[in-house]
C-alpha cells in the first residue's frame, strides 16, 4: 500500500532519542543537533499524529499516553534497520565483484582465483565478464580488470601484464597449408578476423607493410577465447595472447608458426575507484594478485 504522505524519519529518529533519554538536551548532543531543532521535529511528529507526546514540566519531560504507545513500536522499528544495516555491509565486505573480459577471466584468473580464497576464505569472488570499460558510478563491480594504456579519470591502476600477439592456427590446417616458410604465406590461409588492427601491427612487425587484409569475410567473435576455439577446431588462423594459451601449445592443440610477436603499447590492468582504495576486500585482492603476478610472470 502507498503511504498517502511521506513517513516523517528524521522526526521519528529524533523523537526515538528523546524518549530513551527523556531529554531534548541531551538528545541533541547525541544527534548532533541544537535543541530548538529536536523540539521542532517532535512538535512536527506531533502535527503528523495529532496528539502530544511528551509532557513539558517543569525541569522535565514525561511521555504522554500516545507516546508510551509509540516509543517501544519506534525503537524496535529502528533496531531493525540498524541491523539490516549492519547485514548490508557484512554482505558487501564479504562478497567481492570483480569485472573482466572472459578471456582473462577463462585463461589466467579462474585459474588461480582459489589460491586468494584460500587466504581470504571469508571473502566469496564474483566474476563478471565484459568487455565495455566498468563505470564504477553504476555498473557492478568493485575492482576491473581491463586491457589498454592504464590512464583513466577517478580510479587507481596497477599494471599486470603487457599485452603481446602472434598467429597461431591447428596441426591439421598448417597440415593444409604448409609450407609456411615466410609471414607473408600466411596470406593464403583463412585468417579469423582480417579487420583486428593486430594483423597489421604484426605484419608490419614482420616487415611487411603490404599485406592486404581487406576485402576478406570477417568473423566478430568477440573475443580471444571464442577465435582461439575457432583456430583449433581448424576454421582459420587467429592471432591470440602466447601467455594465454601455453597449454594449447604446449599440447599441439594449437600452433605458433612463427617465432614472432608484437604489441601495441596495451597491457593489462587491475583498477579500483580512488575512494575505495582503502577497502579489505579490495587491499587483499590487490596485494595477492600484484604478489602473484610477480611470482608467476605471464
Amino acid at each position: 500500500m502507498k503511504s498517502g504522505r511521506q513517513m516523517p524519519l528524521n522526526a521519528l529518529r529524533v523523537f526515538e532519542a528523546v524518549s530513551r533519554l527523556m531529554s531534548f538536551t541531551r538528545a541533541g548532543e547525541e544527534l548532533g543537533m541544537t535543541q530548538t531543532a529536536v523540539s521542532y521535529q517532535v512538535k512536527l511528529l506531533e502535527g503528523v499524529l495529532g496528539e502530544l507526546l511528551f509532557r513539558r514540566l517543569p525541569r522535565r519531560i514525561e511521555l504522554t499516553e500516545a507516546g508510551e504507545r509509540l516509543m517501544p513500536k519506534v525503537s524496535d522499528a529502528f533496531i531493525l534497520l540498524e541491523e539490516a544495516m549492519a547485514a548490508a555491509r557484512t554482505a558487501a565486505d564479504e562478497q567481492l565483484a570483480i569485472s573482466t573480459t572472459a578471456t582473462f577471466a577463462t585463461h589466467w584468473l579462474a585459474r588461480r582465483i582459489g589460491n586468494f580464497q584460500l587466504g581470504a576464505p571469508h571473502i566469496a569472488v564474483r566474476l563478471i565478464t565484459d568487455t565495455a570499460l566498468v563505470d564504477f558510478s553504476r555498473d557492478p563491480g568493485d575492482v576491473a580488470i581491463r586491457a589498454g594504456r592504464g590512464v583513466w579519470p577517478g580510479v587507481v591502476a596497477h599494471h599486470l601484464m603487457d599485452l603481446d600477439f602472434a598467429p597461431m592456427l591447428s596441426p591439421s590446417l598448417l597440415e593444409q597449408v604448409k609450407p609456411l616458410n615466410d609471414p607473408r604465406d600466411l596470406l593464403k590461409c583463412k585468417i579469423i578476423d582480417p579487420g583486428d588492427s593486430w594483423w597489421r601491427l604484426w605484419f608490419e612487425t614482420a616487415g611487411i607493410r603490404d599485406a592486404n587484409l581487406e576485402g576478406r569475410q570477417r568473423n566478430l567473435f568477440g573475443s580471444q577465447t571464442l577465435e582461439a576455439s575457432s583456430a583449433i577446431a581448424g576454421h582459420g588462423v587467429a592471432i591470440l595472447t602466447p601467455a594465454f594459451y601455453r597449454e594449447d601449445l604446449a599440447s599441439g592443440r594449437l600452433v605458433m608458426p612463427f617465432d614472432l610477436v608484437s604489441r601495441d603499447g596495451s597491457a593489462y590492468w587491475l583498477v579500483y575507484p580512488e575512494s575505495r582504495r582503502s577497502q579489505p576486500k579490495i587491499r587483499a585482492f590487490r596485494d595477492w594478485l600484484l604478489k602473484d603476478i610477480e611470482k608467476n610472470p605471464p
